[in-house]
């Protein structure tokens, strides 16, 4: 193929040409030069009270908060099948014992959790009809 190089081949064998500047590099030493005087002019000017400033800084300072969801304490039947499960989750919803949100992702968990079981319920069957077939 024309102008495919071969696995394991690098396409520029000699590397950069003279002359070429890395911008990143280059961004970084200007920034280790400069950073603390932006960063200072920039508490300056929110102290002073530019708005935009001071967004910039308490971005920095204090970024916003991720969503959390607490800890939920649920009695689930560990010996229930999935559906069962689901069902109980979504009782406890309509009850408002259990957010919506909350819900959802439980019953998303149970979901990977049935996934899980059939991927080594398939792992098992495989290796059966292996040792079978020997």
């Amino acid at each position: 193929m024309a102008g495919r190089w071969r696995k394991g081949e690098s396409g520029n064998p000699k590397g950069r040409p003279p002359g070429i500047v890395d911008k990143r590099a280059s961004l970084r030493k200007a920034f280790e030069d400069k950073g603390k005087a932006v960063a200072e002019r920039c508490i300056a000017a929110a102290l002073d009270g530019d708005v935009q400033a001071m967004r910039i800084v308490l971005e920095r300072l204090a970024p916003p908060l991720k969503a959390r969801t607490e800890p939920v304490e649920f009695p689930l039947n560990p010996d229930g099948s999935y559906t069962e499960q689901a069902r109980q989750i979504m009782q406890a919803v309509s009850e408002g014992d259990v957010s919506p949100d909350v819900g959802r992702m439980l019953i998303d968990g149970i979901a990977s959790m049935a996934r899980v079981d059939e991927l080594d319920e398939i792992r098992q069957r495989i290796e059966a009809l292996e040792e079978a077939s020997q």
